[in-house]
């Protein structure tokens, strides 16, 4: 009991520290989770209702963390349980678990929700003072929810009172003499209401999917300060295998480097690179659920997941898909206001974003409802669509805007306020010129 209690008052000195590079490794990552997630533009964008959450640290006199949430909005609902041990088994190493379910209604950034629920186990061990690794386990079951008005699309035998072909179709099948019996040539097609993405219907109908995936982080940190850094940097990579058992195989890789520096006092110059890549273990494939959706955490000025590849299908509801390699490049300058009390804790901050993603390798067609680009054997006969399958632009080209910021060191934690002009886009990509977040980090 001596060594817990011991633990436990090196680590609330820790805890009062604003250097917190002594405590065991990625401690730290997990007590910022609440603020990270509040960072996450899409998160913070659909809770409209209220959080509720219950912290406690030092648990027993021993330094252990527990953490319990739930979330109620309008179009996000969850509950997690989290623990951490931040000296296991003795040694300076800290285990961690959680537990969570999370619910996501369609919105208006997506016209589809999701259900997950799972857990993972983590473990932190120092290597160096300024140098970290993580390993973890996942495990999780996620399927999308989609309204049945968005997903009545049937080319090969439509009943034209809850599924009715594509408007290409009728076109192909017209021409080739082969109309599907009970058509009565009034007939205007699914997409005359708004149908979902073609791969949302196509992952509607492939059900629940059970997810094993284990990886690891490394993370270098030699700023100055892990509240409000003025010099050093922070880089991190970390590598996720899927396919441990479940029923998707696929790596992810991503690194993130950020440097801080003083270039004058209490001017700081931030610099932010990114990037990731995704690859499937059973083929090229990448489900649309798993690959990279980005939005205002790559290039500030675009909605959530308002970048990168997008169904163009006329008559959809137009939803992104993602891609599987992505890349940023921020500069920040953050300056205070000198005609303001120091301790208001007001700064003001101009930037430069940067970035793209890009190479969708999801699903494209559904054979069984004939939305194909070949021949379709419908009841009327077979007839051949040459555009049948799913429309959708993809580019590397790259997005940039240029804005503001303010932000407040608020009694509640570090609170941001963007303003973001977009300069370089696509005319698929969504806008969204303001954005308000917490969080140090840009």
């Amino acid at each position: 009991m001596a060594i817990l209690r011991d633990a436990g008052a090196r680590y609330a000195a820790a805890l009062r520290r604003d250097d917190v590079r002594t405590r065991p490794a990625d401690y730290t990552r997990w007590l910022r989770a609440p603020r990270r997630a509040i960072r996450e533009d899409y998160l913070r964008r659909l809770v409209a209702a209220g959080v509720l959450r219950r912290t406690g640290r030092g648990l027993f006199g021993t330094g252990r963390f527990a953490k319990t949430s739930v979330t109620y909005g309008q179009y996000v609902r969850a509950a997690e349980l989290s623990f951490v041990e931040p000296y296991l088994l003795d040694q300076r190493i800290s285990g961690g678990m959680d537990l969570f379910a999370r619910q996501t209604l369609a919105n208006v950034y997506l016209s589809y929700g999701t259900e997950t629920y799972g857990g993972s186990l983590k473990l932190g061990v120092p290597l160096r003072e300024d140098l970290s690794l993580q390993v973890r386990y996942s495990l999780f079951s996620q399927k999308i929810t989609l309204p049945s008005s968005l997903d009545d699309c049937q080319n090969i035998n439509p009943n034209f009172s809850t599924t009715f072909p594509t408007p290409n179709a009728i076109i192909a099948a017209t021409a080739a003499g082969a109309l599907w019996p009970g058509y009565n040539g009034t007939g205007i097609g699914c997409f005359a209401s708004s149908q979902a993405s073609l791969p949302i219907r196509l992952e509607l109908a492939n059900g629940a999917f059970l997810t094993s995936m284990a990886g690891y982080g490394l993370t270098y940190n030699t700023l100055d300060n892990n509240k409000h850094p003025t010099g050093g940097m922070l880089l991190s990579f970390g590598q996720d295998f899927a396919g441990l058992g479940g029923d998707v195989a696929y790596m992810r890789t991503v690194a993130d480097f950020r440097a801080y520096y003083e270039i004058a006092s209490d001017l700081i110059g931030l610099v932010h690179l990114q990037g990731g890549n995704m690859l499937g273990l059973k083929g090229a494939e990448v489900r649309m659920l798993d690959d990279f959706k980005m939005g205002p955490n790559l290039v500030r000025g675009f909605q959530p997941a308002g970048i990168g590849p997008r169904d163009l299908t006329p008559g959809t509801t137009g939803d992104a898909l993602g891609g599987t390699l992505y890349w940023g490049a921020s500069v920040e300058l953050q300056y205070p206001f000198f005609f303001l009390p120091k301790d208001s804790g007001l700064r003001g901050a101009v930037f430069f974003d940067s970035g793209s993603v890009w190479d969708y390798k999801g699903e494209t067609s559904n054979p069984a409802t004939g939305e194909i680009n070949g021949v379709i054997n419908g009841t009327g006969g077979p007839f051949f669509c040459g555009n049948c399958a799913m429309q959708f632009a993809d580019t590397a080209a790259v997005r940039a805007s240029v804005g503001a910021s303010l932000i407040w060191d608020s009694p509640f934690g570090p609170l941001r306020f963007d303003f973001a002009y977009p300069l370089l886009k696509q005319s698929y990509d969504r806008l969204q010129w303001f954005q308000f977040g917490g969080g140090a980090r840009f």
